[in-house]
Formats: C-alpha cells, structure tokens, sequence
C-alpha cells in the first residue's frame, strides 16, 4: 500500500475503504472487519451515511492498533455552520468512539461552510483532527477558502473515474497542494462501465479485472480511492492493484473515454442541488 503525504504532513493510505449505501449496520460492521481483516486501514464514511457507529464497533472488534488506522468522516448537511458544526463533531465522535479523527470533510459546498471551516480550524489546532478537507468543492470554492482562511483543505474528495476525469481540475489541485480523492471510482457501473471495449482490452492485457485497471488508473494520476463493496473476494479485487501497472498506451486510451460532465452529481445544478437537500432532510429516502 502507498502512503501520501497531505499538505500538513500527514501520511494518507492511498487507497481505502468507502460504507456510502451499506445502511443496515450488522452489514456494515461486517463488512469493515472483513476490510480490515483484507488489509485495509482507511475508512470513509459520513454523518449522511447513518452508518458511524457500526464502523467504530468494527473498529473496537477488530483488535487494529487506533494508530494504524485512517478514520474519515463528514459533516451531514443539517449541521453546516460555525456552532452546528461543534456540536455535530462531539456527537460523531460518540458515534465512532474515537478520541481523534484522522480526517473530517465540509461533505458539500452549499450552506455556511465559511463557519463550518472556521470550526474545522479551530478542531485541527487543538489536535483532535489531523487533517481538514472538503468534497464536492469546485475549483472557485477552493481557491475562496484559501483567501479567506489560515488552512487551506488537506484533501477535495471528488467524482473522478473514467468518464469524468477532470484532468484540468486536478492539475489545479496539485498547484494548491491539495489531495484528490475519488468517492465512488466506478461511478457505480453507470455509462456501461465495466462492459466497456477499451477498459476491456486493458484488463486482458495486464491478466486483470476491468475494476483493477479502473482504480489503478487513478492510483496513478495521483489520486486516491475510496471503493466500496460487502464483499470479501471484491474487496480483496480491489486491494490487488499494487503488482502492475498501466503503460502510456493504456493510460492514452482511457484519456478517450472522457465524457467531459459527472454521471453523479451536479454541484452547480439547481435541481440536483435541491434533490441532495431532500435527500438529507427525510431518512426514509436513505
């Protein structure tokens, strides 16, 4: 496994484990002791996800050293804003018992995330976070924080996979230091993904799964990924993308398959923007 160093020094798997969608919490909890029995250390998961505490109990039931493990987690949409943020942080922390969190998200760019941020600050310096970040944030919110603010964001967790590649957008990142992170790197199988002819050829050629070639064709550009699975022989597929490695050819031919928008979500999209706020506000569309 890669590590990165973020841009406060912190050393990040480059790889790691996402629970978005795996809501009923004996699963989850299953499937995050398998992840870590797999070899996985990083978990990404969200106040939005309904799932922390199933991974702190996989956490606690596991027997993994705290210090060997990269804890992520995000701020749910109804606790944006400077005093709400304080207190969504304490209650997330109960929620994963954890006395520290390696890395806490602004989950979207829309409400007060001005005093969010100014909590997250203010978290990180009195050490019970190691690092700050953002996802979903667009270039022109980053570049904002990084005027207005002392700490700029560790980590943009981001829609990236090969029909939204965002080459541009990622070269803006690296000028401000900030690490890409792909949230759902197989944008879930959407646009025929893995039936698709050039990712096909690839992952014949290399004796792979078009998954793998998927993943380590983010691995490097740079990016680090978060996929997600409940199943322990997909898990152990997408942690085996360590032993080879893509050629320019191949990296070429992928560049083809980009679609130039997000199959996902659409942050500047008024519509979409109202059906994420719906979405947040009534659990039994969770």
């Amino acid at each position: 496994m890669k590590y990165l160093e973020l841009n406060n020094g912190v050393k990040m798997p480059q790889e790691g484990f996402g629970v978005f969608q795996i809501t009923d919490l004996t699963q989850c909890r299953d499937a995050v002791i398998e992840a870590l029995e797999t070899g996985y250390r990083l978990f990404d998961t969200a106040a939005a996800y309904n799932n922390e505490a199933a991974v702190g109990e996989a956490i606690r039931l596991s027997g993994v050293k705290r210090e060997n493990l990269f804890i992520t987690t995000k701020i749910g949409m109804d606790s944006i804003g400077e005093q709400k943020t304080k207190d969504a942080f304490e209650r997330q922390m109960k929620l994963l018992g954890l006395d520290y969190l390696d890395l806490y998200l602004v989950h979207m760019p829309w409400g007060d995330y001005y005093g969010a941020w100014r909590t997250l600050e203010a978290l990180y310096k009195e050490g019970r976070i190691r690092a700050i970040g953002v996802s979903n944030f667009s270039p022109e919110r980053l570049m904002d924080l990084k005027y207005n603010f002392d700490i700029i964001p560790a980590v943009n967790q981001i829609e990236l996979h090969p029909l939204y590649q965002r080459e541009d957008e990622l070269k803006f990142m690296r000028d401000l230091g900030i690490q890409p992170q792909a949230w759902a790197p197989f944008a879930e199988g959407f646009g025929g993904m893995f039936t698709n002819p050039v990712l096909n050829v690839i992952a014949q050629k290399h004796g792979k799964t078009v998954g793998q070639v998927i993943l380590r064709w983010n691995i490097q550009r740079g990016v680090a990924i978060i996929p997600k699975t409940v199943r322990k022989e997909r898990m152990k597929e997408n942690i085996s993308i360590w032993d080879f490695e893509l050629d320019s050819d191949d990296m070429k031919a992928i560049a083809t398959l980009d679609l130039g928008h997000p199959q996902m979500l659409r942050t500047n999209d008024p519509s979409e923007v109202q059906r994420v706020y719906e979405f947040s506000k009534n659990p039994r569309i969770r």
